[in-house]
């Protein structure tokens, strides 16, 4: 016999990389909205509050909505959105660190409870904020 898990339940890492310092910012929810996207910008604006901030992403719906384009609007010209081509997800330079981050903490990993896997997945972006060469060379942004 082996026990199931009952409801599966999801959340969703949502996040940004610095390709030039490696820093990363990284939300997780427990939905993938254009509220929680806008919600990242708006952590990137207050990260960074005189920078002018260049966000390279898909052409996914929740990347072009009204909540997207007030952060955009209420940025004032501080925050660039460059839409990568559709289906080249290969493109982005964080889904290299994606697929680190599913390799060395989610796969083969059963955890107790979404709160554990929660605080792993924060833990293994601290612990790389504070190594951001290494981010750095997981994107292929340093040789």
């Amino acid at each position: 016999m082996i026990r199931t898990p009952g409801q599966n339940t999801r959340h969703y890492g949502i996040g940004a990389v610095n390709y030039f310092s490696g820093e990363t910012v990284v939300i997780v929810r427990q939905h993938k909205r254009r509220c929680e996207i806008a919600q990242l910008l708006a952590q990137l604006l207050h990260k960074h509050p005189t920078e002018t901030i260049f966000v390279t992403w898909d052409n996914c719906n929740t990347h072009q909505d009204d909540e997207v384009e007030a952060v955009v609007r209420q940025a004032q010209g501080r925050l660039v959105l460059l839409y990568l081509p559709t289906y080249s997800p290969w493109l982005n330079p964080i889904e290299m660190l994606w697929r680190h981050f599913r390799r060395e903490v989610t796969h083969c990993e059963l955890f107790v409870n979404m709160q554990a896997l929660t605080a792993a997945t924060l833990e293994f972006f601290d612990r790389y904020n504070q190594t951001p060469k290494m981010v750095l060379s997981i994107i292929g942004a340093i040789s």
